[in-house]
């Protein structure tokens, strides 16, 4: 059986060969550079000062090449756009040493030149005559969003401004998303996780614009999730528009790539909290479900892509929402999070939603637990999860920095010894 069957039949909440394994799948589910570098150490794939490119510059994700993915035993690959995070193309690679001292290469427009304080900015689309969108400070491992929020004129404001960044996709990204889905479908055997970019309504990490030089509107994260109480019709019609945009793009994305991608990646915005909901059943219902509808449903009416949903925290009032909102697959699956029992997500909920993650918990275990508490906890929750199929193993979130090695190894073994359902 290969990935892509794998894949399949897990989706269709049957039990394969095996639980399959994602890493590096979205942006979610990938491992920080440092602790790519330090994996590929121990298993012997480099030799020692060999870098790793950064792929994703926000959350500084580390390639996961063709070896590691075949030792491992990972079935998914990525098919996204040709720009990240920030707005400018992986390209032009050159070399770089993080803070901690990992050698690896970033891409052209990545700037690597610290202020007089140490902290690294980066720019959006890679110019620096624009007020830089993120910083990296002294020390640190990834990104933190710039806000740059001009001040706000109520009688002023303009739902037009929140949507600058969604735009009909252009000819020629379509041609380089049709390629990249061809290429990883024909040499490789794994299932395609394809990001739909624009499609996810009020997530915080975009809010800020990222990718725009000058953003206008309300980009101060603080200032949109008050506005969701108390601007409802603004962020209503900036949602409204923004799914008019995604439901002229699906047809034009789907007559490019057509059914090679197995899944679909909808949405990365967060509605939990550690201890809670951060929003309510009913706000959710009135302010972002009804757009989740529309886009679920061109999907399933027109294609085979399943759809994907990134969410973190305490959730559990959310999920029959969620599920109702067209999602086939539900990620981060944070156990960590109160009222995230994995044996009562599975009786809840397992023959309606695939779980894709919540295989160890990241905060805690995975970096500061044993090994053999990661064993533990890696078994208990595949045997939970996995029964019946609709399981895709991966940790809670990316795999962060300065997790150690041998707890990385022990999870990766138990996946491989207690995955198996033949």
């Amino acid at each position: 059986m290969n990935s892509r069957e794998r894949i399949s039949i897990a989706l269709r909440h049957q039990e394969a060969d095996r639980i399959p394994l994602d890493l590096g799948g979205c942006g979610q589910t990938g491992m920080q550079v440092s602790t790519v570098y330090a994996l590929r150490q121990a298993l012997k794939l480099d030799p020692p000062g060999t870098p790793v490119k950064v792929i994703e510059p926000f959350q500084m994700l580390g390639e996961i090449k063709p070896d590691l993915q075949e030792l491992l035993g990972v079935d998914c690959i990525s098919v996204g756009g040709s720009t990240n995070f920030f707005g400018f193309r992986n390209e032009g690679w050159k070399p770089w040493t993080t803070f901690d001292g990992t050698p690896v290469l970033v891409p052209e427009l990545f700037n690597t030149e610290p202020d007089q304080t140490e902290k690294i900015y980066q720019y959006p689309q890679g110019d620096r005559s624009a007020p830089p969108c993120a910083v990296m400070p002294k020390g640190g491992y990834y990104f933190d969003s710039v806000v740059r929020q001009n001040p706000l004129v109520e009688e002023l404001l303009d739902p037009a401004d929140n949507t600058e960044e969604f735009q009909l996709i252009p000819e020629d990204e379509l041609a380089y998303l049709k390629k990249a889905a061809e290429d990883a479908y024909k040499n490789t055997d794994k299932a395609l996780v394809l990001g739909l970019g624009g499609m996810a309504f009020g997530d915080i990490a975009l809010v800020p614009g990222p990718t725009l030089k000058h953003p206008k509107g309300i980009r101060d994260m603080e200032e949109w999730y008050i506005s969701t109480v108390t601007r409802k019709e603004y962020v209503y019609a900036v949602f409204e528009r923004q799914c008019e945009i995604a439901l002229e793009n699906l047809p034009k994305i789907f007559a490019a790539v057509g059914n090679l991608p197995s899944v679909a990646w909808v949405s990365g915005t967060d509605f939990g909290a550690q201890n809670n909901c951060f929003i309510s059943p009913k706000a959710f219902r009135s302010m972002y479900k009804p757009f989740m509808i529309e886009i679920n449903h061109w999907i399933h009416t027109h294609t085979t892509w399943k759809t994907f949903i990134h969410t973190c925290g305490s959730i559990m009032p959310l999920i029959p929402d969620i599920i109702e909102a067209g999602f086939d697959i539900l990620n981060p699956v944070q156990i960590s999070a109160v009222n995230m029992d994995p044996q009562e997500l599975k009786n809840r909920f397992g023959d309606q939603i695939t779980f894709w993650g919540g295989g160890i918990d990241t905060q805690r275990v995975l970096p500061f637990g044993t090994a053999e508490e990661v064993r533990q906890q890696v078994q208990r929750n595949i045997e939970i999860f996995g029964k019946g199929g609709g399981y895709v193993f991966n940790p809670i979130h990316n795999v962060q920095s300065k997790v150690p090695v041998e707890n990385l190894l022990a999870m990766y073994e138990t996946v491989k010894k207690f995955g198996r359902y033949l």
